[in-house]
């Protein structure tokens, strides 16, 4: 069972952090520039929003390529996390923030 909230250093492996309702198996952390870069680029498509209800995180989801999102996660004190995954292990985990109490879909 994976840690949730921490890294496995000998693997390599990002985790989301612990407030996020689901895992993603093979997630990659990228840096801030990078992550604001691609986002902010012509080929980028924002493809949802979620805020917790108690707190100021918020997770967005952004297509950018055809099988590769981006996940920003903005933490309870503004700081943004960029993550890069497969787009069908996100499309298997989105269920779990959808029925999440604590997240509501924003737009």
């Amino acid at each position: 069972m994976a840690v949730h909230g921490t890294r496995d250093a000998g693997a390599g492996l990002a985790t989301l952090p612990e407030v996020v309702p689901f895992e993603i198996p093979h997630l990659s952390r990228l840096s801030w520039e990078l992550g604001s870069r691609v986002i902010e680029g012509t080929e980028s498509v924002h493809a949802g929003e979620w805020r917790h209800a108690r707190g100021r995180w918020r997770l967005s989801v952004f297509e950018v390529t055809d099988n590769t999102v981006l996940i920003r996660v903005r933490t309870s004190v503004g700081r943004e996390r960029f993550y890069d995954a497969m787009q069908s292990e996100l499309e298997s985990a989105l269920p779990a923030i959808e029925a999440s109490a604590s997240w509501r879909r924003i737009e």
